[in-house]
This record gives C-alpha cells, sequence and structure tokens, in this order.
C-alpha cells in the first residue's frame, strides 16, 4: 500500500488508503470528499490508475451498508473486459492484418448510438431469459428515447465509443488472444442517469447536506434504492451477454479470414463498472476496478499502443479484494485533442494494424493521454500477479 490519507471537515471525517503514485490534486481531493460521506464503511480504496470522474473518482472501491451511491458504479453500468487466449500464432495473420481488421468493422458496430440493423440471435435470447428492467419506462422518459425496448434489443453486441476498443494481440510466444472492452451501451447510461436524478432529489428532499451533488445516494430499504440495484444488476447482467456476443463476432471475423480450424484455450470475461452484495450485507461499488480475489484472473489494458496484462489476484484486504481497471487518464479529452500530436500519435501506434484515417478523431485515446501501464502494474504488485502481457497488431477503436 503507498499511503493512508485521514481527512477531516465540516463534513466529517474520512480515510483514503492510496495505491496511486501517479495522482492529480483533483482526483485526490474528490477521493478526501467521498470518504467523509457517512454512509462510507471503513475507507475508500484508491488505484493506482485512479483519475476524475463523476461521483467518486474512476479507479476506486467503497464499502458501503447504509445506502447506495449510482455514480459509484458510473453511467456505464457493467462495464468490462473480456478476453480469450487462442492456439493461433502471429504468424498465421502476416498479410490479413487489413482484412482481418476489416472483418472487425464490418461485424462490431462502433460509435455513439449505433445498431445492428436487427436484433442479434444473442439479444433475443438475452431479452427470453431476462426480460426489460423494471425501471426501463422512467429511463426511456428521462432520456427521450421512447423506443428503448428496441434500443436495448438492437444495440446488444455493438461495441459503443470513447475508450471501447476491440484487439487482436500476441504474448511472448506468438500466441494470439482476442480482447474487447465494452459496457451496457445506452440502455445502462439512460438507467444510471435515471436513478442519479432520483438520488439526488431524495437527498434533497431530505435534507442531506453533500459536498457535491454528484455524491447523492438513496438509503438501504428505500423503494428507491431497491429499484436501482434491480436496474444496476439487469444492466450488469446484459454488459456481460453483450461481450459475450462481441467476442463471438470477433472470434467469427477472424474465421472468415483464417478459417476456422483454431481452438479457443482459455476465456475471462470481468466486470469494472459494478457492485456486488456480500455476505454481511454490504455491498461493495468498483469504479474503474476489477475484483482481485485470490485466485481471480483479470485484465488490466494499457492505452492504444500500450501492453495489455492478464492478471491473477493476491485478494489483498486493504483494497478490498481489487486492482485498477487499466491505464488511468492523466489528460482529459479536450486537453488530449488540444495539445496532442498526429504524428507522434503515429509513431506511437507504428507495426501495428488501426483505422489510422481516423487517427485526428482518437487524439483523446493517444497513449500520451494515459498514465504507463507498467508503472501501474508496478505500483499493483501487493495487489495482482501479471500473468501473460499481450501486444496488440490489430486495434479497433470505437468512434
Amino acid at each position: 500500500m503507498k499511503q493512508t490519507i485521514e481527512t477531516e471537515n465540516e463534513y466529517g471525517k474520512g480515510t483514503v488508503k492510496s495505491w496511486a503514485s501517479i495522482i492529480d490534486d483533483a482526483t485526490m481531493r474528490q477521493a478526501e470528499r467521498i470518504s467523509r460521506l457517512p454512509i462510507i464503511e471503513g475507507y475508500l480504496a484508491l488505484m493506482p490508475d485512479a483519475h476524475f470522474g463523476f461521483g467518486p473518482p474512476v479507479g476506486s472501491a467503497l464499502k458501503t451498508k447504509k445506502a447506495v451511491m449510482p455514480y459509484a458504479v458510473g453511467v456505464d453500468i457493467g462495464c468490462g473486459m473480456i478476453a480469450v487466449q487462442t492456439d493461433l500464432q502471429r504468424n498465421d495473420f502476416v498479410g490479413k492484418e487489413g482484412r482481418v481488421l476489416a472483418h472487425i468493422c464490418e461485424l462490431i458496430p462502433s460509435g455513439v448510438g449505433t445498431s445492428h440493423k436487427r436484433p442479434l440471435r444473442q439479444a433475443r435470447q438475452f431479452i427470453a431469459d431476462n426480460g426489460f428492467p423494471a425501471g426501463i419506462d422512467d429511463a426511456a422518459l428521462a432520456g427521450r428515447s421512447p423506443d428503448l425496448r428496441n434500443k436495448a434489443l438492437i444495440q446488444f453486441g455493438t461495441l459503443g465509443a470513447g475508450n471501447h476498443f476491440v484487439e487482436v494481440c500476441e504474448d511472448a510466444r506468438g500466441q494470439v488472444w482476442l480482447l474487447l472492452h465494452s459496457g451496457s451501451r445506452g440502455i445502462g447510461n439512460l438507467l444510471a442517469t435515471a436513478h442519479v436524478h432520483v438520488a439526488k432529489d431524495a437527498c434533497a428532499a431530505e435534507g442531506i447536506a453533500l459536498e457535491d451533488k454528484d455524491f447523492a445516494y438513496l438509503m438501504a430499504g428505500t423503494t428507491q434504492a431497491e429499484a436501482y440495484l434491480e436496474d444496476m444488476l439487469w444492466a450488469q447482467r446484459y454488459a456481460y451477454a453483450q461481450r459475450e456476443a462481441m467476442m463471438d463476432s470477433l472470434m467469427e471475423a477472424v474465421s472468415l479470414e483464417l478459417g476456422s480450424e483454431w481452438n479457443e484455450v482459455q476465456r475471462i470475461n470481468c466486470h469494472h463498472n459494478y457492485a456486488e452484495r456480500l455476505g454481511d450485507g454490504t455491498w461493495i461499488t468498483r469504479k474503474g476496478a476489477i475484483d482481485a480475489s485470490v485466485g481471480k484472473m483479470g485484465i488490466i489494458p494499457g492505452s492504444m499502443g500500450a501492453a495489455t496484462y492478464i492478471v491473477r489476484g493476491r485478494g489483498n484486504a486493504d483494497a478490498y479484494a481489487t486492482s485498477p481497471h487499466g491505464a488511468g487518464r492523466v489528460m482529459g479529452r479536450n486537453q488530449a485533442r488540444k495539445t496532442l500530436s498526429q504524428d507522434e500519435f503515429r509513431k506511437q501506434m507504428a507495426g501495428k494494424t488501426w483505422l489510422d484515417r481516423d487517427a485526428q478523431k482518437l487524439l483523446d485515446e493517444a497513449p500520451s493521454a494515459y498514465k504507463p501501464i507498467e508503472q501501474v502494474i508496478d505500483d499493483s504488485a501487493d495487489l495482482i500477479e501479471p500473468v501473460t502481457k499481450i501486444g496488440q497488431f490489430i486495434n479497433y477503436k470505437g468512434l
């Protein structure tokens, strides 16, 4: 553990346990403010990749029993990673990288609001098994999206935008891994946003003083809290299942070019924006952080052009058995677009097959906008054990 910070002001006392060697003042102040909330059990655990976000910092874990906080999970409920190790070799792709990327682009739509023309088979099966969330009409009203049921169906199996991506990678032995990052798409965002508004109204009605309105919470046992938890858990299942569907599409994209005579060796699918109830009734909420229980396999990706680590959890109790979920931003999107250069970005992506024609649009995702992944892994030495380091040779970023 890097350091323990005790904090106190007129709102209360709090404790932050931080593993971050690279962190800005705004993120640390945000962590301290969250830790002073009366609903926090113990302390806030701050991960090596922590950076500023709505509510708690991205890259944090906290426990609550008396209440739940919608922004502690975030608006992309259930966002996470999935990786498949194959028995393919890097040499199998030589000269075929561009065509594989083209197949990926065709089979996995990306971008804000994008969707499939018709629902995937897996989408229909998911709804048959899980139904639609109870709060879908409230979310549709809040988001002015009357066709939200159809949107949930046709966006299932699509990538989204921002830092969501698909990659084909290789490890030190030349063995190929398939990797992607996505969450609960528009339905998850609208559900989360609707419940954030409910939480803010509830705190205001109860006269609860907050250092930041984004820290609004719902008291356990209330109708509002139960409604949020039901919708949140639904969105987590949606995110997990739609990553599986996209992995099916990614494997199909590879097979279209290389044939289907290859095998899956192992698969990891993990959330990093989620909450789960522990045996004692406490909720552990991880925002931009993964479950690093003893022996638990996880995925910690770097930025575009950087390595990704397949890791095994050490179950560090001080960190609530949690680890970082990625490299973590050191530069906001607007700042990155204004200050980073396309030339440097292209140099960092040299030797990789990617959508280089969109370099200007992707500047906010350039490696320089993120912390060095090696430093994040070093800071996580007592949180996880690095198992395999992989590097991408094909990258598809959501636009």
